[in-house]
């Protein structure tokens, strides 16, 4: 966005909203000055380049939510930080997935429930890649569930790993909507797709309050928590890491959220160590492929009307 495009929206805001639109674009033009930064700071370390056999990727898990919620939950035991190469899901899937990891990435099987991978990877890449989100969202919860995540996991371990493979595992918690704890609308995957994120705008705009918002986004990852417990006990993986791919703002810097900003509490992200052993304490439920593919289709419908084609990577 150009300074006139600023002026402009900022007029328009101001005339609908009053107050409340000088609020909003004083935001913007703060998140727009803390975005230029970006080129000055730490770049990150790509998760490639640490040692692992299976990645689970906690969606906007902040360190300091992890690390206060560890103590229940044995496997994480082993506390740590990563710095992540970017601010937001889709930054972090530009900047992770690239050419200077081809090899990596053939032998990766990828479990994933962000929708961003529409955009910014290519399946033909990866040894697997499984887009849960085109036919696991939940309309009612807004949001993919843990549950479908992990089902889908633990059959992709069993079908499609061996020795050289790794797996990465991309869960939708602790990111909003909260689905113990609801915190106002929930968002359609078109709303989603667009970057809505209600509960910490919500807070910036005083709708809700900081202990609101911290109560769910915990409850969201003892939500999902719970479910990484039965994944570890279905899947056979020497070295897990537990991670996230960027954090959220709760008001640092004035920032709420997670745009693409490069503050400390949005890329200094958890990193957890752990193992896991197949028990088989649970067989995955499976969705019949002509009701997978359906959705599929129905998905890029939808996504060709909103203008995101197969065929964009940017």
């Amino acid at each position: 966005m150009t300074l006139a495009d600023w002026i402009d929206e900022t007029r328009a805001r101001v005339a609908r909203d009053g107050m409340a639109g000088v609020h909003e674009s004083a935001y913007e033009l703060r998140v727009g000055a803390l975005r230029r930064a970006d080129r000055f700071v730490d770049p990150g370390v790509n998760v490639y380049d640490r040692e692992w056999d299976a990645l689970l990727i906690l969606d906007g898990c902040r360190a300091d939510l992890l690390r206060g919620t560890a103590p229940a939950y044995d496997f994480l035991d082993s506390p740590g930080t990563h710095r992540s190469p970017g601010s937001t899901s889709y930054e972090w899937l530009e900047r992770t997935f690239t050419d200077e990891y081809e090899e990596e990435m053939a032998n990766t099987v990828h479990v994933s429930a962000n929708p961003f991978t529409h955009q910014y990877l290519d399946a033909e890449r990866f040894r697997v890649l499984d887009e849960v989100w085109r036919d696991g969202w939940d309309d009612e919860a807004g949001i993919v569930p843990a549950r479908t995540v992990t089902d889908r996991a633990i059959q992709a371990g069993r079908d499609h790993l061996d020795s050289d493979g790794r797996l990465v595992v991309h869960y939708m918690q602790p990111h909003f909507p909260s689905v113990p704890r609801p915190l106002g609308d929930v968002s359609t995957l078109d709303e989603w797709r667009d970057g809505r994120e209600m509960a910490w705008q919500g807070l910036r705009r005083g709708e809700f309050t900081r202990r609101e918002v911290w109560r769910a986004y915990a409850a969201n990852l003892r939500y999902v928590l719970d479910d990484v417990t039965s994944l570890l006990e279905n899947l056979d993986a020497e070295r897990v890491a537990i991670s996230a791919d960027h954090g959220n703002a709760a008001g640092e810097w004035g920032i709420y959220g997670h745009p693409n900003v490069p503050l400390n509490v949005l890329r200094e992200v958890p990193w957890f160590v752990t193992s896991a052993t197949d028990r088989h304490t649970r067989e995955p439920q499976s969705t019949n492929s002509t009701d997978r593919e359906e959705a599929s289709a129905a998905v890029e419908d939808r996504l060709a009307a909103l203008g995101y084609t197969e065929d964009e990577r940017t």
